[in-house]
């Protein structure tokens, strides 16, 4: 996606002193956050449970309003632009928000028509997508028949109809089995191979030895060392 006000220095993702206190709360969930991530990396933040990890994704995805400090996407503020933000995006949660109602391939071009894909287009792009996730074989399948490593699968291929810059993925091999663990891993890089962006977030070493170019370890707000896996 062209953008004359971007050039290829311009980091992906730009975090700036970035602080969240929830109402009510006596502390910061995230406190004062400062990060970069470079075009074509895939970037780690790593730590426990409650470290603020998802709390940070939520920023950068324009779903939760920052109380203080910066973000920007491909140079676009993502408090004072939302919508050009999310044109740019996409957003793997940790929990599957999948319509379990609908067929599959029908996930993934509704959520193609909302983001303005052609009709055509769309059509091919789904059937292209699953058959590269593994799904191909099941695509006018219910979701509710669908495994949890099937799952996350597909809220991948959804993710990836609009064709982001950048990927966000949140804890993306929770609750997996070995072998569904081992295939998204795979995926990943192979995304990142194409040039894709990819912010992950995990509370597991190996997990982020292996997929991450630079990894951010984070517990209680704050990021204690941003490093690549070998420095760590």
């Amino acid at each position: 996606m062209p953008d004359l006000h971007t050039s290829a220095n311009t980091p992906a993702i730009a975090v700036r002193n970035l602080t969240k206190r929830y109402p009510r709360s006596k502390t910061n969930a995230v406190d004062g956050v400062s990060f970069e991530v470079s075009r074509g990396e895939i970037f780690g933040l790593l730590g426990p449970n409650g470290a603020g990890k998802t709390t940070t994704i939520g920023v950068l995805t324009t779903a939760i309003v920052p109380t203080d400090g910066s973000a920007f996407i491909m140079n676009t503020d993502v408090a004072r632009d939302p919508i050009a933000v999310k044109q740019r995006i996409a957003v793997v949660p940790q929990q599957s928000n999948l319509d379990r109602s609908l067929k599959v391939r029908e996930i993934l071009t509704f959520h193609a028509a909302y983001h303005s894909v052609p009709r055509k287009a769309r059509e091919a792009l789904a059937d292209r997508l699953l058959e590269e996730l593994g799904l191909g074989e099941r695509k006018n399948e219910k979701v509710n028949r669908y495994s949890g490593g099937m799952a996350q699968r597909l809220m991948i291929a959804r993710a990836l109809m609009h064709a982001p810059d950048v990927l966000f993925l949140d804890e993306p091999t929770n609750n997996l089995d070995p072998q569904s663990r081992l295939f998204l891993w795979e995926r990943i890089r192979a995304l990142n191979a194409d040039g894709l962006t990819i912010l992950l977030t995990t509370h597991d070493m190996d997990e982020a030895d292996r997929l991450c170019h630079r990894i951010a370890v984070m517990d209680h707000g704050k990021i204690l060392v941003n490093d690549t896996p070998a420095e760590l």
